[in-house]
């Protein structure tokens, strides 16, 4: 016979783990599609110093193992394997996972599937990830305080996070391979008139020096093609995120970044789908938010569930 839960929460995130915890605490069966790379975003982040409840800090993946075992405590089930298909037509909602042929059922769906940084593809970017590359000035500025960092970018989040950095560094450089950034006119002022930030215009990074740790830039002048090394410590890469909405698509309203919208609290265009996390925040995309809104998701959820049993 096969096993319908309460729900399937869709993404082991911050978002996806806490929702876990609500929805198996209130005695909903819960099952956790993981995905094959579980955690999230926070799997590539070293230390995190600002989630509460961590005095002295807590490495990302620390937390996120912490976080799923505090789900199962309460008999959340985990399958850490990548969703393929969704049908959102009819309840109970079908869920197929990778490799298996029949669908896994939830009377609700919680997408917290997150969104995923862009990055610049550089030869070492990847490998210097949290040893000093970073995609979250607000998660890691505090660890280059009084020292030079650089920073990929031109619109507005590019602006904040520079003149956030300044708090910390001794110096930020701006790259941006244009003589113009698309940022608001006021972004552009406030770095203009901040004396801890300088620009290079017409300039890209064509890799990342160091071995253990970031120890510089390799740039290029795209007007005059001289390429030249700049000494930093970090670099900060805010070209923007990718919400990872695309097996959805076709079923959730997206806006016009292609983030999920909610229509009723946590609830998307389908009564009984729920999302929660990075996949429907383009604003603040830190872990407590996260797990702020899978809370949110998993009470909407039970709500929504309890109305429906006692028409």
């Amino acid at each position: 016979m096969t096993k319908i839960y309460d729900t399937v929460i869709i993404g082991s995130g911050p978002a996806g783990y806490t929702a876990a915890i609500y929805a198996a605490r209130a005695n909903l069966t819960t099952l956790v599609v993981q995905g094959r790379q579980y955690g999230g975003q926070l799997m590539i982040t070293t230390d995190i110093e600002n989630f509460p409840g961590f005095e002295n800090g807590i490495a990302g993946p620390e937390l996120m193992e912490v976080m799923e075992k505090q789900a199962k405590r309460f008999g959340a089930e985990m399958r850490p394997v990548d969703a393929t298909k969704v049908d959102f037509s009819k309840r109970p909602f079908a869920v197929t996972l990778e490799d298996e042929t029949e669908p896994v059922y939830g009377e609700t769906i919680i997408i917290a599937t997150g969104a995923s940084a862009l990055w610049l593809n550089l030869p070492n970017e990847q490998r210097l990830n949290g040893h000093g590359v970073s995609a979250c000035a607000t998660c890691d500025g505090a660890f280059f305080r009084n020292k030079e960092v650089a920073i990929v970018g031109g619109g507005d989040t590019a602006m904040e996070e520079a003149i956030f950095l300044t708090r910390f560094a001794s110096h930020v450089t701006m790259v941006h391979r244009r003589d113009s950034f698309r940022a608001s006119r006021i972004m552009q002022k406030r770095v203009s008139e901040n004396s801890k930030i300088s620009i290079r215009w017409n300039t890209v990074i064509e890799d990342v020096l160091g071995e253990n740790k970031v120890e510089g830039l390799a740039l290029r002048d795209i007007s005059t093609d001289t390429v030249s090394n700049l000494s930093v410590d970090g670099l900060f890469i805010a070209i923007g995120h990718k919400p990872n909405t695309e097996l959805f698509s076709e079923a959730i309203h997206l806006n016009e970044q292609g983030y999920i919208k909610h229509h009723q609290y946590t609830m998307t265009n389908i009564p009984g789908v729920f999302a929660a996390g990075d996949v429907v925040d383009h604003r603040y995309r830190q872990a407590i938010t996260a797990a702020g809104s899978g809370c949110q998701a998993a009470i909407d959820a039970e709500r929504w569930l309890e109305s429906q049993r006692s028409e």
